[in-house]
């Protein structure tokens, strides 16, 4: 574990979480103090207190301890969420998915997927699906519109 690692990422997720030392160390039964310094590296949490800074800030143990911030500049995301860095769009709209991504998605050259976007402030993105599991959630629902309609008909 690398403990620049771990102090700058205490330090980040306290800050995105809009808590103060005070109230971080609150939550996990410790000092302000004692909290001041994991944040700045002077001392380290044993394990027990590292598993509830994880809980608090919802973060997997293994991110709290081992995510580099560098590559990236975001604190460790959320649990089963990832940021992979950036991709840079070429000409015709072209982007690589980081290899880690294609890697963890079990995706390969020829693999179909859906873009999916969200215009609303604040929400707005683009995602991408793989295409079976979009194929999969609309038959998933249209067998529930038909359900739906039979039970109707029945009454």
């Amino acid at each position: 574990m690398e403990q620049n690692n771990l102090a700058k990422n205490l330090s980040a997720l306290r800050r995105t979480m809009e808590l103060s030392q005070e109230k971080a160390a609150e939550a996990v039964g410790v000092t302000r103090q004692a909290l001041a310094k994991w944040e700045s590296g002077e001392t380290t949490p044993d394990v027990l207190h590292c598993d509830r800074l994880a809980e608090l800030y919802g973060v997997s143990l293994d991110d709290l301890l081992h995510y580099e911030q560098k590559p990236s500049g975001f604190p460790p995301p959320p649990r089963g969420k990832h940021v992979f860095g950036v991709a840079q769009m070429g000409e015709r709209g072209q982007i690589v998915i980081p290899k880690r991504a294609r890697e963890l998605f079990n995706l390969s050259h020829g693999d179909a997927l859906v873009v999916l976007g969200d215009t609303n402030p604040g929400t707005a993105g683009i995602a991408l699906v793989p295409a079976q599991f979009f194929a999969n959630m609309l038959e998933l629902a249209n067998q529930v519109q038909q359900d739906a309609e039979r039970k109707e008909a029945e009454l």
